[in-house]
């Protein structure tokens, strides 16, 4: 049952209890008073108890969602991009693990000028798949703009924050273009 069938049942249960009160409610009898309280007790827990039991199943859809994840490096000549500072190993993906709705992922690599003139570096993210998951993730650098001189390095730290209401998406891929200008 969906959601929205879920909340359905509950309005129409609840419309029977309240035309059910009414007609208890305009008879005159002591009997009929006591089954109007009662009613309306028993009316009140199950208000009570459908709410709980909405925010838990809205609770339980947001945990399930998980999404893998991989991003590809491409990069322009005279640029080099490596996990570590003593630039030995030359990344060419990102293994972002697997993200929860709402989560924010970073990761650091070393930007290096392989070129022989100064370059200002830009980034930009292509190649979505699927093409939504770029509605529900938003990539950031922190790179500030400088210029990076002939064989300088900066190092760099990505950060990937998935939307809290990202939906449809289990496994993604992209590629994050690095291009050096100068």
């Amino acid at each position: 049952m969906d959601n929205y069938a879920l909340v359905r049942k509950i309005h129409d249960l609840l419309k029977k209890a309240q035309s059910y009160l009414k007609r208890t409610y305009n008879s005159s009898s002591e009997f009929n008073r006591r089954k109007f309280f009662n009613v309306t007790v028993a009316t009140m827990v199950l208000l009570l108890l459908s709410c709980f039991m909405l925010v838990q199943v809205m609770s339980a859809i947001q945990i399930s969602n998980t999404i893998s994840t991989v991003g590809t490096l491409k990069l322009s000549a005279g640029i080099g991009v490596y996990s570590d500072a003593n630039y030995a190993n030359r990344l060419s993906t990102i293994d972002w693990g697997t993200l929860e709705p709402g989560a924010t992922q970073s990761y650091s690599m070393y930007i290096l000028n392989e070129g022989s003139s100064a370059l200002t570096l830009s980034m930009s993210k292509a190649s979505w798949s699927p093409s939504s998951a770029s509605n529900y993730l938003t990539l950031t650098w922190s790179y500030n703009g400088r210029t990076l001189e002939a064989g300088a390095a900066a190092q760099v730290t990505l950060t990937l924050s998935v939307s809290e209401s990202v939906t449809g998406i289990s496994s993604f891929s992209f590629d994050i273009n690095v291009v050096g200008s100068g």
